[in-house]
């Protein structure tokens, strides 16, 4: 089969997404498929052969790591050579046009926001993981907790907020402490902080500005962290992640060693259950398909509370659904051609 996997963008996630895509293609490529990798938003302005070619090209070593903090965007544009507004780059569609279908390995917007899967879809070229509609209702934090919580999930209180600099101290004095400040769409916890005074909720208030302002102010919950995969129809077994240090932000995700990951997480089989149904009525509310990876808090009368899904986990070195495959034996290849094949027969059914 021939595929291309998309991944970079313009996104604060990018390095995730092309660490991602880098395992994918190689994982994939091992299982007999001819495999081309290319960056959605700088494309192909820096080659020069045929696009033949990139089916077995070799791949950037940049491309293989995380680094510890997430990429300056304004930088990665003014490296771009077309000065174009387009997040698609030179020759990206066309090289989509050649596959049977394109495995995306984006993270965050202009990834799992449901505009490349818009795209792709009018285009007719089939793609990976949910369709648009629900990649985009599932990126809107507040959305998806309004869809969810009538269906008997539990979530923490949340308020959407909408806001600018000269509201922030009004905000401040009404909002009740700890809260967690989340960019209303964004993942692998950028943008995200825990504020326990008012100077951490001003500081992070300001710094969301740059989100453009547009949060979700959710109740703060101490508790296990815990996330469950779900892989075509059925969860996968829990994880349990404990940072070394602060909380599961975005060092603490990427870097190796940066917390303790434990698969399946040790809970009663009772918790783990309601872990997996839970999940479960979040893809099915959602109407997502294929894959996805459910965030919970468990507080400590062993009440799951969620918290968000991701509609296109990470499939970097330190990502959580592969290792939750591997659990029940499913290898990393397996993996990536199971979300192929089921996306194929997704995009059949429409």
């Amino acid at each position: 089969m021939k595929i291309v996997v998309l991944a970079g963008g313009l996104s604060g996630e990018r390095n995730v997404s092309l660490s991602s895509g880098t395992m994918v293609t190689n994982a994939l490529r091992e299982r007999g498929h001819a495999v081309a990798l290319v960056d959605l938003y700088m494309g192909l302005e820096d080659y020069e052969g045929t696009p033949e070619v990139l089916f077995d090209a070799l791949i950037p070593e940049k491309w293989k790591r995380v680094d510890r903090e997430a990429p300056n965007l304004e930088q990665i544009k003014g490296a771009r050579k077309w000065k174009s507004e387009s997040l698609i780059g030179v020759g990206v569609l066309d090289l989509c046009r050649m596959a049977d279908i394109v495995f995306l390995a984006l993270h965050g917007s202009c990834g799992e926001d449901g505009r490349i899967q818009a795209a792709l879809d009018v285009l007719g070229i089939p793609f990976t993981g949910a369709d648009y509609l629900s990649s985009a209702i599932a990126m809107d934090k507040d959305l998806t907790k309004r869809m969810v919580a009538p269906e008997g999930v539990m979530t923490p209180k949340w308020e959407k907020v909408v806001y600018q600099a000269e509201e922030i101290p009004a905000l401040v004095k009404r909002t009740t402490l700890p809260v967690v400040v989340k960019p209303l769409s964004g993942g692998s916890s950028i943008g995200v902080s825990i504020a326990r005074s008012v100077e951490e909720l001003t500081t992070a208030l300001q710094e969301c500005l740059g989100f453009g302002g547009n949060v979700v102010l959710e109740q703060y919950l101490k508790g296990r962290e815990i996330q469950v995969g779900y892989l075509v129809d059925r969860a996968l077994p829990s994880i349990e992640i404990i940072p070394k240090s602060g909380f599961y932000d975005y060092a603490n995700k990427y870097q190796p060693n940066a917390a303790e990951e434990i698969t399946p997480a040790p809970i009663p089989p009772e918790l783990e259950e309601r872990l997996a149904r839970d999940t479960k009525t979040v893809f099915e509310t959602l109407g997502l398909s294929v894959y996805s990876r459910a965030d919970f808090i468990v507080d400590e009368t062993e009440i799951p509370w969620f918290l968000e899904i991701n509609t296109l986990p990470g499939m970097t070195p330190t990502s959580l659904l592969p290792q939750e495959a591997a659990a029940v034996g499913i290898s990393y290849g397996e993996l990536c051609e199971t979300i192929v094949e089921a996306s194929l027969e997704a995009r059949r059914k429409g």
